[in-house]
């Protein structure tokens, strides 16, 4: 897959970089969007990640990367918050508009204190204040240690299992001036990931989702008091949310290929003290969410599962004209009961799939 990515992309005229760790972790770095494209492990050039099967002819890919429509390339991407505001060109009509300055243009790419980062300077409309914003997205990735690599109790099981991760720092900055303090904007972190697993997702405390759109069937759901566990074996297209004071900040995905099973974890900062700002417009007035679930099944964007958080908004002291965040992705591959013993490990559930 990796070498495919590689051939069919660049025959679209877009550029691609892979970045390599010292533990063989490889990235296809796409600053068309600032994306990472694909993950790898140092044995296998198969991606944890959902790609576009669109990107597997020279033919497709080139007309995906030249539509009209959203260039949805999968991988890890970045957006901003809240979606309201910047995907809806006029809040009172129902008209969705991904943002071209923000994920179907070029980012500066370089390579830069032991990693990749990804810039660009961009000006977003927002639609419920009517007005415009001057930001500039900034996207680091280097290195990430597997978290189990001290752990003497499961080092037996990491035999034959493969690995892979990198930390991701994100900057976001209002770049108006006078400065902005309160530009009303946050950072928004998207995963997509092949349909027909299972998300783990850990809480301090039972909490019920908000519904975002569509409706996840019942029997997919379960919630108990410190784990939301949700089976994505249903097709449409549905969304729901939780809140920063639930989250522990730490979600994980699981799927399997054959006797060969995935796990997919994101590692990130709640900061249930932070103004997270996306909020859904039926319920304009809800704030606090963190994190969300997406399944997107639909001709036009392909089908896979989107882990997704969100990091307070620019606003905050010592600097409120900006917004930083750190996260990591650790993602494994092998057997079933290894698979489940890392997920326990790391998330506290065992897998059900």
């Amino acid at each position: 897959m990796l070498k495919r990515l590689c051939q069919t992309i660049q025959a679209a005229g877009k550029r691609l970089e892979v970045l390599e760790t010292a533990d063989g972790t490889r990235m296809l770095m796409f600053p068309y969007g600032a994306r990472v494209l694909g993950l790898f492990s140092a044995q296998s050039g198969e991606s944890f990640y959902w790609n576009n099967p669109r990107l597997e002819q020279d033919a497709t890919a080139r007309s995906l990367l030249t539509s009209d429509g959203w260039h949805n390339t999968g991988g890890d991407r970045t957006w901003i918050a809240p979606e309201w505001d910047t995907f809806f060109p006029d809040a009172n009509s129902n008209a969705y508009l991904q943002p071209r300055q923000l994920d179907m243009s070029d980012y500066d790419m370089e390579d830069t204190c032991g990693g990749t980062q990804f810039s660009r300077r961009m000006t977003l409309h927002l639609a419920r204040s009517n007005r415009d914003v001057a930001l500039r997205l900034t996207k680091w990735f280097g290195a990430a240690a597997n978290p189990l690599r001290h752990e003497r109790e499961t080092a037996s099981l990491l035999v034959g299992v493969e690995y892979a991760g990198y930390t991701q720092r994100v900057t976001l900055q209002s770049l108006d001036q006078p400065a902005e303090p309160q530009a009303g904007v946050g950072i928004w972190n998207l995963l997509q990931l092949p349909p027909g697993g299972e998300m783990l997702v850990p809480l301090y405390s039972g909490a019920t989702p908000q519904k975002c759109f569509g409706q996840v069937p019942a029997e997919s759901m379960k919630i108990g008091e410190h784990l939301l566990r949700v089976r994505i074996d249903f097709s449409g297209s549905h969304k729901i949310a939780l809140k920063a004071a639930s989250v522990c900040g730490r979600a994980g995905y699981v799927y399997a290929r054959g006797d060969r099973f995935s796990l997919v974890i994101r590692n990130f900062f709640v900061n249930p003290s932070g103004e997270y700002i996306d909020v859904q417009r039926h319920d304009p007035d809800d704030y606090g969410y963190a994190f969300q679930i997406c399944r997107v099944d639909e001709p036009e964007y392909g089908s896979f599962c989107e882990l997704e958080y969100h990091a307070p908004a620019i606003g905050a002291l010592p600097d409120p004209t900006r917004s930083e965040e750190t996260s990591q992705v650790w993602a494994f591959r092998g057997r079933r009961e290894a698979i489940d013993a890392i997920a326990h490990r790391l998330l506290g559930a065992t897998i059900s799939i």
